[in-house]
């Protein structure tokens, strides 16, 4: 089975070689990453159900090995920092946010909220407050579909007014 497995490996190793480039973008790195194929499918030879796709089996075979040495590459290079907080550059604890500029635009969306239709503001309203589609059409007595037209409009109206707002204010 061993020298079946290899014979099928050298017929299939050109697509298995443009299968692993296209994963890796590296000549170095597809060259081992079929060397590592090629390795774990002479070793579970065995699990190999005769008469199924071969080809379809190696495949699989080589991107679970690449997804799997990307995860191993991605986890050692993540980086935690376990000091202590005694130097300066991490001392922004004391820091303070300025909320003034987001509470003016707060105040300008609102503006232009208020600005919009009852049929629109309401819905609008009752959806940011939290409520859920069917409790707002449940609430006004009206149909599910109409409810959610009218806060896809009053979106897009808020958008066009907030653009408009930021162009004339630069």
């Amino acid at each position: 089975m061993i020298l079946d497995m290899g014979k099928q490996l050298m017929e299939y190793r050109p697509s298995l070689d443009a299968f692993a480039y296209s994963l890796t973008k590296n000549v170095d790195d597809a060259a081992d990453l079929f060397q590592e194929t090629a390795m774990k499918i002479i070793k579970n030879g065995d699990k190999y159900n005769v008469g199924t796709n071969f080809r379809a089996w190696s495949y699989t075979i080589m991107r679970n090995i690449f997804i799997n040495n990307y995860r191993k590459k991605k986890r050692r290079n993540l980086l935690i920092d376990s000091t202590d907080n005694d130097f300066y550059l991490n001392a922004n604890q004391g820091s303070v946010t300025n909320t003034g500029e987001s509470n003016m635009a707060f105040d300008e969306i609102m503006d232009c909220v208020e600005s919009l239709s009852d049929d629109f503001k309401i819905p609008f309203l009752m959806r940011y407050e939290g409520y859920k589609y069917d409790e707002i059409a449940n609430e006004l007595g009206l149909p599910l579909g109409t409810i959610k037209s009218r806060i896809h409009f009053a979106r897009k109206k808020l958008k066009e007014m907030i653009g408009h707002n930021a162009r004339i204010s630069q």
